[in-house]
């Protein structure tokens, strides 16, 4: 009989997988959120107790290093932000009030209408919740809603890398296409 292939013997061994075949992100780092995806997809695993136990495991004993909630593979060099295309364009058209500022880790509640080059709207929501920076949304809201404020009103012009890219999203986004986005923050919860 063959001998059979060495499965990954651990969780952290699964999670280091995780990190290193995410693409790179501002920070460098990949979320908690993207490493259980990853996990769920690739090896079909996805007791988030364990997986909570195997990032506690590979802190303490120097394999991973958090960053909020996120993990970076302790010896791996950074990798490197692709520079190609056009970046987010932000325009804030409304401060908001209070000091509270959005930032990575903390969940937001948002108003938004979003819109093709054409004008044609593809999605709207009065009320849409998510965690900031976890990759649950595009890339262009992960970056482009840090630092609103309650009640600030801002536009994103989200070129297609960090929106549907080469995809789209059938059958409302087409291929390579740049998004137009409205955003009135609600609420912001510390994360």
């Amino acid at each position: 009989m063959p001998p059979k292939k060495a499965k990954k013997s651990s969780v952290l061994d699964k999670i280091v997988d995780a990190i290193r075949a995410s693409p790179p992100t501002q920070s460098g780092a990949v979320s908690r959120v993207s490493i259980t995806k990853y996990l769920k997809s690739e090896f079909e695993y996805e007791n988030a107790s364990q997986i909570k136990l195997a990032l506690k495991k590979g802190v303490s004993n120097g394999t991973l290093t958090q960053k909020g909630q996120s993990f970076v593979v302790a010896k791996d060099p950074p990798k490197a932000m692709p520079s190609e295309g056009e970046p987010l364009q932000i325009e804030d058209v409304q401060e908001g009030t209070g000091d509270e500022k959005a930032e990575v880790g903390d969940t937001v509640n948002v108003e938004y209408v979003g819109r093709l080059e054409d004008k044609t709207m593809f999605d709207s929501a009065k009320s849409f919740e998510f965690l900031l920076g976890a990759g649950d949304v595009i890339k262009g809201w992960d970056q482009g809603l840090i630092g609103m404020s309650i009640q600030g009103k801002r536009k994103l012009v989200v070129p297609s890398r960090l929106g549907y890219g080469k995809r789209g999203s059938s059958p409302d986004i087409p291929p390579n296409a740049t998004l137009y986005f409205d955003i009135t923050m609600k609420k912001i919860t510390k994360g």
